[in-house]
């Protein structure tokens, strides 16, 4: 007989962390197993102003608050307008309320909400790498095979399973429901510099994206004086590597020479890392005693900064699906389905605008912004992650869904030979694939 336990968690992340703290709250007992030891490196280090109250309700946001960079808004900027900078505060959303976030390293964050997980009476294993998952037939629970860092496997019976494994995938690709995604097939660069020229102001912690020719960048800086910098691009552009990843980042980044300009003089002081099958998505969010979370259940593209947002709030979500599960058996396909309906929720409204934020008519509406029916609140509510709430935005952001329709037919033949590279890309560099609701 291995230990039991009423859920195990596998990953501590932000989607994981915040499951098992509400879950061990409740009463539960609840194991959370994180291959690598906290602090360890994790790009995805802006949050949204939605996460801030989730943050509170865990008891953590006075910690965050500590190591975060105050973030008040975002800033686009492009080669192809005569206006290059357009600059959008989350203060201007249609909920005033929520007019800030923080970025923050990821490795001190995510470490708070393991801290945290552990406090509220979760069972937390480190370098506690998840080896098998084996459900039984019955739909009664799981045992589950772990193996630590000295080479012992630890056994598990657990009533239900949370897989929070991030880009690990691990029942996605254990049930081989894990697909990539045809329609973003892209991959990313990324590094740290320290000494990169920083807006002044209110405007230090905006985060910057630059489109370019072949993807968009992103400027993130960070409160301990590190900046973070990565690049998303298209498969056919990172085809044409010839030279070492460090060296190949760095001639991108000269692509985009106000970009380049904030980095003269800044010292490289991580690895310039990798990330390849950017997005992908898993056909099913849930089994009879299983929930995916997260990165776990699908990923896009990081522009919008969704990524820890959509975890915390499945992590939620999860919680409060698990509890009725295991208190209230005849209710459990219910609360599963609810679960997977607003899970999904969330990917789909951000997967419409990240399939298109490349499109130039999608740059042209960012970057000459109009509140007309308040179209411009409503986005900037997505900008900020509140779209879970009561905040009445769909109505607005149907129609700027539509007035991007049609400044996309008034600008035809454009359109038109944007679709066709897409098409092409898509032929070339993508495998049949899903991510449900991305239509």
């Amino acid at each position: 007989m291995g230990t039991a336990c009423d859920v195990f968690v596998i990953g501590g992340g932000p989607g994981g962390t915040t499951a098992g703290a509400l879950l061990a709250e409740r009463g539960y007992r609840v194991v959370i197993a994180e291959k690598d030891r906290h602090p360890r490196f994790h790009i995805g280090e802006s949050l949204l102003p939605a996460n801030l109250p989730l943050l509170e309700r865990l008891g953590v946001g006075e910690a965050v608050r500590a190591i975060g960079m105050v973030k008040r808004g975002v800033e686009f900027v492009s080669p192809w307008h005569t206006k290059a900078r357009q600059e959008y505060l989350f203060a201007d959303a249609w909920n005033k309320n929520m007019p800030y976030a923080y970025h923050v390293p990821r490795a001190e964050f995510d470490a708070i909400l393991f801290q945290n997980a552990a406090a509220k009476g979760a069972k937390t294993r480190e370098d506690c790498q998840v080896q098998d998952v084996v459900f039984s037939a019955n739909g009664g629970g799981a045992r589950v095979r772990a193996r630590h860092a000295d080479g012992s496997t630890e056994d598990f019976e657990a009533r239900f399973v949370i897989d929070a494994s991030g880009r690990d995938t691990f029942l996605g690709r254990r049930l081989h429901t894990k697909r990539r995604n045809p329609r973003h097939n892209s991959s990313a660069l990324f590094g740290h510099f320290r000494g990169a020229i920083r807006n002044l102001g209110p405007e230090e912690g905006h985060i910057s994206l630059y489109w370019f020719e072949h993807g968009w960048f992103w400027f993130i800086p960070l409160a301990n004086g590190i900046t973070s910098v990565g690049v998303v691009v298209w498969p056919d552009y990172l085809k044409t590597r010839t030279k070492p990843v460090a060296d190949f980042f760095q001639e991108t980044l000269a692509l985009c020479p106000p970009l380049a300009g904030r980095l003269v003089g800044a010292e490289l002081v991580s690895e310039v890392q990798a990330t390849g099958n950017f997005s992908y998505g898993c056909e099913r969010s849930h089994g009879p005693n299983h929930l995916l979370v997260g990165d776990a259940l699908g990923f896009i593209d990081p522009v919008f900064s969704s990524g820890v947002m959509l975890a915390m709030h499945g992590g939620f979500l999860a919680a409060r699906a698990v509890d009725v599960c295991l208190k209230k058996p005849r209710e459990a396909a219910r609360a599963r389905r609810a679960y997977d309906r607003a899970a999904r929720r969330g990917l789909r409204t951000y997967a419409w605008f990240i399939y298109r934020v490349n499109h130039p008519s999608m740059r042209d509406l960012f970057m000459g912004p109009r509140n007309l029916l308040r179209m411009q609140e409503a986005l900037l509510s997505v900008l900020a992650g509140d779209i879970f709430g009561d905040t009445p935005v769909w109505r607005s952001l149907n129609a700027f869904k539509a007035l991007y329709y049609l400044h996309s037919l008034r600008h035809l033949r454009r359109s038109l030979r944007t679709l066709q590279r897409r098409r092409l890309l898509r032929r070339r560099f993508a495998k049949p694939s899903l991510i449900a609701g991305s239509d």
